[in-house]
């Protein structure tokens, strides 16, 4: 049996229409978050499906998990783009949309006739959102970009992972999802404006500009001093001891971000005479003493198991935590009380469940109320809400110019 489903409640966004005609992950995640808000969200994939459906494994049913993370409570509709009669529904649905998503490459919506004066001439309020690689300006305007590929041409991968080690990007796509969350952030202040002002805006994101703000401190600090950073380990060079410590048992992290942290570590740990070591008095003598500092706390830590560690840390009242793996983090009490992980009806999948919204409005998490679509699984539907009589929906799919699940 699928789970229950919750009464939904009507989201804030609930009288917004969103024409999302965007791929991959970074597009649709900010059409997730304004359906998980309340928004009718119409995502139009190309013959096929959206470019992401596959990637996997792995798998949950025949949706791959990519996928599956960034696409509920949509309706999908199929529509192959370089036909007029595609591009006809889609001024259609333009007309109809409070807000418009795309994220072509440079040039393509130009030439198509979905860029942001073609829609905003069949709705003058429009909420345009583009989402790029590198942005509208300068030289690499037309290259292709992704997560990684701009995780490492930003210096975000430089600063991850262990010296003397291969180069290492972050493991979850910060840069995709951070680039959605930066969408939906400008798409809803556009939206406040019209509200104001009766007047909407074009809003536009790029990955770089995402993944520069992940290295915001790293550029500031080497315009201050000159130096470059490097890989960081599981650390943080402004503060010490502020990383992973080994245990008899795998490792623990321990972050004692001020002093009065550090001497309750040092108290933990039997380290009294640190406290009164000129060398590690303050942060800054400790973050430039960091490789005399942390070999002494490791040797003491490393003959602990992680649960002794832990079981001081709490004691003392110094943060700490092991480090989980991701099946460990589906067992653990904390993330079960947040809610963050819960069930969802699905039709492939009796068990499922999904990630909801990192936010709460009035203690409720808001989830949009369905599950991932089929690629298409909407078309006839959502044509027929056009005017399309059944005789111009079924021309319209033999000529396979729309396709239906």
């Amino acid at each position: 049996m699928c789970p229950e489903r919750r009464k939904h409640v009507p989201g804030p966004l609930s009288d917004i229409r969103v024409c999302d005609l965007t791929q991959n992950l970074a597009g649709p995640y900010c059409s997730q978050i304004l359906a998980d808000l309340g928004a009718t969200v119409i995502k139009i994939e190309p013959p096929g499906g959206d470019m992401a459906r596959p990637w996997g494994p792995p798998f949950w049913g025949t949706g791959g998990a990519l996928f599956l993370s960034v696409n509920r409570g949509k309706r999908s509709v199929v529509l192959d783009l370089k036909s007029e009669a595609g591009m006809d529904v889609v001024r259609r649905l333009a007309r109809d949309s409070d807000v418009f998503l795309q994220s072509s490459r440079p040039g393509v919506a130009e030439r198509l006739g979905f860029d942001y004066e073609a829609i905003r001439a069949l709705r003058a309020d429009v909420v345009y959102a583009s989402v790029s690689a590198f942005g509208k300006t300068g030289p690499l305007q037309s290259a292709p970009g992704y997560d990684p590929l701009i995780q490492a041409y930003t210096g975000l991968m430089s600063t991850t992972g262990h010296p003397d080690s291969p180069p290492t990007r972050v493991g979850g796509a910060v840069v995709d999802y951070g680039t959605g969350m930066w969408a939906a952030i400008g798409v809803l202040a556009a939206l406040r404006e019209r509200d104001r002002t009766g007047v909407g805006r074009e809003v536009d994101v790029a990955l770089l500009d995402t993944s520069l703000g992940w290295v915001s401190y790293h550029i500031t600090g080497y315009m201050a001093t000159g130096e470059v950073p490097g890989p960081m380990g599981s650390g943080v060079p402004a503060i010490a001891p502020y990383e992973a410590f080994p245990t008899s048992d795998g490792n623990v992290m321990i972050v004692a971000g001020n002093d009065a942290l550090f001497a309750r570590l040092c108290e933990a740990l039997g380290l009294h005479e640190l406290t009164e070591d000129p060398r590690f008095l303050t942060n800054p003598l400790r973050s430039r003493h960091h490789d005399e500092l942390i070999p002494i706390i490791a040797e003491k830590t490393r003959a602990m198991s992680t649960d002794a560690v832990l079981v001081l840390g709490r004691r003392y009242q110094v943060p700490c935590s092991a480090i989980h793996d991701i099946a460990q983090v589906l067992e653990d009490e904390q993330i079960a009380a947040s809610e963050m992980i819960a069930p969802h009806p699905n039709p492939e999948v009796d068990d499922y469940r999904d990630l909801s919204l990192p936010v709460r409005l009035d203690r409720e998490r808001p989830r949009a109320p369905g599950a991932p679509p089929r690629a298409g699984e909407h078309t006839r539907e959502v044509l027929g809400e056009l005017g399309l009589s059944d005789a111009e929906i079924g021309a319209l799919l033999d000529a396979g110019v729309a396709e239906q699940f």
